[in-house]
């Protein structure tokens, strides 16, 4: 114990930390003054251009034969940040970082670049540093692939110190400080390729299918396309109150009426709601329409957007996540009910004329707290308590209660249902899918209803949108559309958390 405590002693406060990170910044500007003011330095702490050839990965890639303390014969022109530095009388050792996470070593010598250009190296660069470097491609006694440096200059200079590389970097700086975490962390990188090789997929997967890309407003006049609590904000050109956009679906499926047929959009959207493990309050979202499809269609579309992506991502259907389980997004995935699913549960038969007082009943045996006029929402949060756990393979909920969704067609033979479902994907909602809803005259109804909810105060209850209304009354076809969270799906094909897929997320 006295040896933990004195251990403990030991530990620097973060007071201490914050003095030495101050006394090292004031440290660093003098050299950055240096630069600054010495034309001999070769342009200063901040030159404007620099004369690279290749990058470290190049580099790599075109020397990996190399054998152990041979020389290539080649020169190149190199940048990168210093991560490690160890510098003895006449040869300094210094290992640069591209931004991918690649690193080659650099070896200043004595004899090389002169004792002067030496003595600058020792005293102007840091970790941290860019620097460029001009030499012959070798490899060290070691093997370690080297450039012996001719010429280097700093391009650019860091007056903040670098975290210690070798700790792991805390859950509150990699969010806070995602710069750090990139420098640091290769799951941090990779998180980043990873979620432009699932953009392009999708990309790729929509245009196969003759799918137009578009892009609709995010301030809009009328919030609508989900039941969401919006963030308000006004315009001053316009003088009027405007929405962040919670969903594109109303001007997608106005898209659809003026012929894009096929018709998706990957953009940001907005909830002014919690925040936890897979609720972000600015999130990226898919969203599409296909005319003349269902819900069973947008189904099959949907399965392949995902298994495409886990292959761009992964090279399989089976894809391994951050912590090393490994996770099968390949066959057909099954499909079940919302009312069968629950009332296998719970042991009683749920159906949608199941009476309020009923639902209410077993909500308080399961001790769910709903205050709700609906009573589509309690069938929907019974069966999140009882089912939705139990999920672990990918999983379409199909046939969800009518009056929880207001933009959904009615079924074509299940009466007080309509044709939607939610994608489950190791337990969270990853999508939902809809046969939609173009009859005019039934959404306006629809929506009046809606419009009764939020006059009673439900902050997430839909709008009545006659502009909406006025384009479904020239004609939408029968359409399937769908919804996805980009966050969500790299949180199924990584296994990572919501704020690990997010590069920036919004934090306190």
């Amino acid at each position: 114990m006295a040896d933990t405590q004195n251990a403990a002693a030991d530990e620097p406060t973060a007071e201490e930390i914050a003095a030495e990170i101050s006394e090292q910044k004031a440290v660093r500007l003098a050299k950055r003054d240096r630069l600054n003011d010495g034309a001999d330095l070769g342009g200063g702490a901040y030159p404007v251009s620099l004369p690279i050839t290749s990058t470290i990965p190049e580099v790599r890639d075109r020397f990996v034969g190399l054998g152990v303390d041979e020389q290539s014969g080649e020169r190149v022109g190199l940048a990168g940040r210093v991560v490690y530095s160890r510098n003895t009388g006449k040869l300094c050792f210094a290992t640069l970082q591209s931004g991918d996470g690649s690193r080659i070593q650099a070896m200043v010598s004595l004899a090389e670049v002169g004792e002067e250009s030496l003595q600058a190296w020792k005293e102007l660069v840091d970790l941290g540093d860019h620097v460029f470097v001009e030499g012959e491609v070798i490899t060290s006694r070691r093997g370690e692939l080297s450039i012996m440096v001719s010429e280097w200059r700093i391009a650019a200079k860091a007056v903040l110190p670098l975290p210690n590389l070798h700790n792991e970097l805390s859950e509150e700086t990699r969010v806070r400080s995602r710069y750090l975490d990139l420098i640091a962390r290769e799951q941090a990188r990779r998180n980043v390729i990873d979620r432009a090789k699932v953009n392009a997929s999708l990309r790729t997967t929509f245009a196969s299918r003759g799918f137009i890309e578009v892009e609709t407003p995010m301030l809009q006049v009328m919030h609508g396309g989900a039941s969401a609590r919006p963030f308000v904000t006004h315009s001053n050109a316009f003088d009027t109150e405007l929405y962040l956009r919670i969903a594109p679906e109303l001007y997608l499926k106005r898209a659809v009426v003026g012929g894009i047929e096929r018709v998706y959009e990957i953009n940001r959207n907005f909830r002014n709601e919690g925040a936890d493990s897979t609720h972000s309050p600015e999130f990226a979202m898919l969203e599409a329409y296909q005319a003349y499809s269902d819900y069973h269609g947008i189904a099959d579309l949907t399965q392949q957007l995902v298994q495409d992506a886990a292959v761009a991502v992964s090279g399989s259907h089976v894809v391994t996540w951050a912590d090393g389980t490994e996770y099968d997004l390949g066959g057909e995935w099954a499909r079940i009910s919302m009312y069968d699913s629950l009332s296998d549960a719970v042991g009683v038969q749920i159906t949608p004329e199941t009476p309020m007082a009923r639902l209410k009943e077993l909500a308080d045996a399961a001790g769910i707290e709903i205050d709700h006029p609906l009573p589509g929402k309690y069938v929907e949060e019974l069966w999140e308590h009882h089912v939705k756990a139990h999920l672990v393979a990918p999983t379409f909920v199909m046939d969800f209660p009518l009056d929880t969704s207001p933009l959904v067609r009615w079924h074509r033979s299940i009466p007080g249902v309509v044709e939607k479902w939610d994608l489950y994907i190791r337990g969270f909602e990853l999508a939902t899918g809809y046969s939609e809803l173009v009859d005019p005259v039934v959404q306006r109804e629809r929506f009046v209803e809606q419009a009764k909810l939020a006059a009673g105060g439900d902050p997430e209850a839909m709008r009545l949108d006659e502009e909406f209304l006025r384009a479904l009354e020239f004609g939408m076809p029968p359409s399937g559309g769908m919804g996805m969270g980009i966050d969500r799906l790299l949180m199924a094909i990584t296994g990572l958390g919501i704020r690990e897929t997010i590069l920036f997320p919004l934090v306190k």
